[in-house]
């Protein structure tokens, strides 16, 4: 069962975090709210999130500063933040944004199937990226128990019959990420590009790892699996 993906939404306003909820839940992922910097930070304690949605302007910890925590940690440096700010001060301010981590900066009001689109692009790397951990983890398992007591644990199956699995995917997930990247080519989202190609770099190395597994290839087998 495919897992939904966490939608962090930050704002001190309970009528911007309505209308955000109302804007992306055609997404039909799981929305979190969070009424403070603060809040958002022990949030990201927790739980994963695929993009967060950070107002600028919010009393006590604002959006600068509640980004520059969030990039700080380890464990959350990378989820992509999307600033909405009401007010514009210019392209200081925007700049201001983008150097405290944002991978986008939106002026309020936004249109809402701007913001949609743009949220659903940071999803689907998300989850592309799900996919890609749980299929290098099953061929690590794999790698470590050895195929044939893999294979015990998997119904008896022969080895090839397993990896001709791992394969069917893999290559499941090739084509979903091969779909998003021509999606993305007529984006001139950077840093959506970006995450896009880091994924395929990750699923060509896992898919060379597979491969050396084929009857006849032979050498550093698990050292190709874990060391992309």
């Amino acid at each position: 069962m495919v897992q939904k993906a966490k939608i962090l939404l930050v704002d001190d306003r309970p009528e911007n975090l309505l209308a955000l909820e109302a804007i992306l839940s055609a997404l039909d992922q799981t929305l979190v709210r969070a009424s403070s910097g603060e809040e958002a930070l022990k949030a990201l304690l927790t739980d994963d999130f695929a993009v967060i949605l950070l107002d600028v302007q919010m009393p006590g910890m604002d959006g600068f500063e509640t980004a520059a925590h969030i990039k700080r940690r380890e464990r959350t440096r990378d989820i992509p933040i999307i600033f909405l700010t009401a007010i514009n001060h210019g392209p200081h301010h925007t700049f201001r944004g983008y150097a405290a981590g944002a991978v986008d900066y939106i002026s309020k009001p936004f249109d809402p199937w701007v913001l949609r689109a743009k949220v659903s692009v940071f999803v689907d790397l998300y989850m592309k990226n799900c996919q890609l951990r749980e299929q290098a983890g099953l061929l690590r398992l794999q790698l470590e128990q050895g195929l044939p007591s893999g294979a015990e644990a998997n119904g008896s199956k022969e080895p090839a019959g397993l990896l001709a699995e791992l394969s069917a995917r893999l290559a499941a997930v090739e084509e979903q990420a091969e779909a998003l990247s021509k999606q993305l080519g007529e984006s001139a989202d950077a840093a959506a590009v970006a995450t896009a190609a880091h994924l395929e770099r990750k699923l060509t190395g896992l898919r060379r790892a597979l491969d050396a597994l084929e009857p006849g290839s032979s050498g550093g087998i698990v050292r190709q699996a874990s060391g992309d």
